[in-house]
């Protein structure tokens, strides 16, 4: 019985821990401005079949939810993410699969535009800055520590760019409840590189 409780208070730990991990997460490198066009940049995963995997669909569900009704003229949703096969240069992108999801089974019909060579989050980054330049908000969408770490890339970059960052609608209380202390545990070791002010949750 006590093994039992202790494996339940374990459990509620892990939990608890991972969800407040992530909450944070999406929190850091934010801030508050009102108003405005917006850019939401979706970040691809790795996508080798021939429609968008489950990590993907989800992210492009979380993207979407980002656009608010009062984005001004200008908003758009920006699918960032190159071929998805072996070889660099061939293969339907990730990018191209999330817009294809988006559109054909989520009935998205706002702008969408296409970053599509990228094959890391930094390349992410140099490659939708171009698409940036003329709008007042900037969300990233991925999971919370993944989003963070393309925040973190953007104000390395752009830091002027960097000052537009809001927040998207990627975390939620309790979804991905079950997986969020093993999406901590990765987190941690993704973002280990972090310096003290890239660190600092949003007021």
């Amino acid at each position: 019985m006590r093994r039992a409780t202790g494996l339940a208070v374990a459990a509620v730990a892990a939990l608890t821990w991972g969800e407040w991990l992530n909450w944070r997460w999406s929190r850091v490198l934010v801030g508050h401005r009102a108003g405005g066009s917006v850019a939401v940049v979706v970040l691809g995963f790795r996508n080798p079949g021939p429609t968008a995997n489950l990590v993907n669909r989800w992210r492009v569900r979380a993207g979407l939810r980002s656009v608010a009704g009062d984005d001004g003229p200008g908003s758009r949703v920006i699918f960032s993410g190159g071929a998805t096969g072996g070889d660099a240069g061939a293969g339907v992108t990730e990018a191209q699969l999330m817009a294809d999801y988006a559109r054909s089974v989520l009935g998205f019909g706002g702008t969408v535009l296409l970053e599509d060579r990228s094959t890391t989050t930094w390349e992410n980054i140099t490659n939708v800055i171009p698409l940036l330049e003329d709008v007042d908000r900037i969300k990233i969408a991925s999971q919370p520590a993944h989003a963070l770490k393309a925040r973190v890339y953007l104000r390395r970059q752009r830091p002027d760019l960097a000052e537009r960052l809001v927040r998207a609608d990627d975390y939620r209380t309790g979804e991905w409840m079950a997986v969020k202390p093993l999406l901590a545990l990765y987190g941690l070791w993704t973002l280990r590189g972090l310096e003290g002010e890239e660190r600092v949750i949003s007021s």
